[in-house]
């Protein structure tokens, strides 16, 4: 159906920068909403950043001001821009993409970001 793989995890010092990538592939036709998850062991997983096909964004307070999400319609690739990274942002980043089909959500397998000095 849907094949969904996120790449650019990996271990920063806090105030670096890492930017994360999540390509769609397969039936992949009407993609609408795509964003980032992240979890934390014995947490529940919570929303980073949305971007709809038309470019509208949503980020969580949290990361506000200190990560950018975008994407690439032709592509069917999601990014996001982490900078300014802080010990908290450590967690298994997951990327969600969503269709106008039924099933209409998927998920990566999840891309982990450890942020420590």
């Amino acid at each position: 159906q849907v094949q969904v793989v996120e790449s650019g995890g990996g271990l920063v010092q806090p105030g670096g920068s890492l930017r994360l990538s999540c390509a769609a592939s397969g039936s992949i036709f009407s993609i609408t909403t795509m964003g980032w998850y992240r979890q934390i062991p014995g947490k529940q997983r919570e929303l980073v950043a949305t971007i709809t096909r038309g470019g509208l964004t949503n980020y969580a307070d949290s990361v506000k001001g200190r990560f950018t999400i975008s994407r690439d319609n032709t592509k069917n690739t999601v990014y996001l821009q982490m900078n300014s990274l802080k010990p908290e942002d450590t967690a298994v980043y997951y990327c969600k993409v969503e269709r106008g089909s039924l099933p209409n959500r998927f998920w990566g397998q999840g891309t982990q970001v450890t942020v420590s000095s």
